[in-house]
């Protein structure tokens, strides 16, 4: 197996963690990296634009993943429409409801 440690870009999470997955080396094609990847990230392929192997370099064919190596940190970047802002979580004074002075009241 190759290991690999997996993320979603998204600098407006404030957790952004790694996960490992394991690939079995007979089967290394970007297809099997794809669908991997997003189940167990919980997301749909569809929505995935591009696999990039940090820092910069971005997977295209099945030869760039063959040359992967274990451990090796790759990021999803995700498309994004209006109607699927897709992981983005509110801040705090983003949410409905939210009252800036009532929030700082002292008991």
């Amino acid at each position: 197996e190759l290991v690999l440690k997996v993320r979603i870009q998204n600098p407006n999470l404030r957790e952004n963690d790694f996960i490992e997955i394991e690939l079995d080396r007979q089967e290394l094609t970007y297809k099997e990296l794809l669908q991997v990847s997003c189940r167990e990230l919980g997301i749909n392929p569809e929505h995935v634009q591009k696999i990039r192997k940090l820092p910069n370099t971005m997977l295209r064919k099945d030869k760039d993943v063959a040359r992967l190596q274990d451990f090796q940190e790759l990021e999803l970047v995700l498309t994004v429409s209006d109607k699927n802002l897709l992981f983005r979580v509110p801040t705090l004074s983003e949410r409905s409801g939210y009252n800036k002075k009532a929030s700082e009241l002292t008991y």
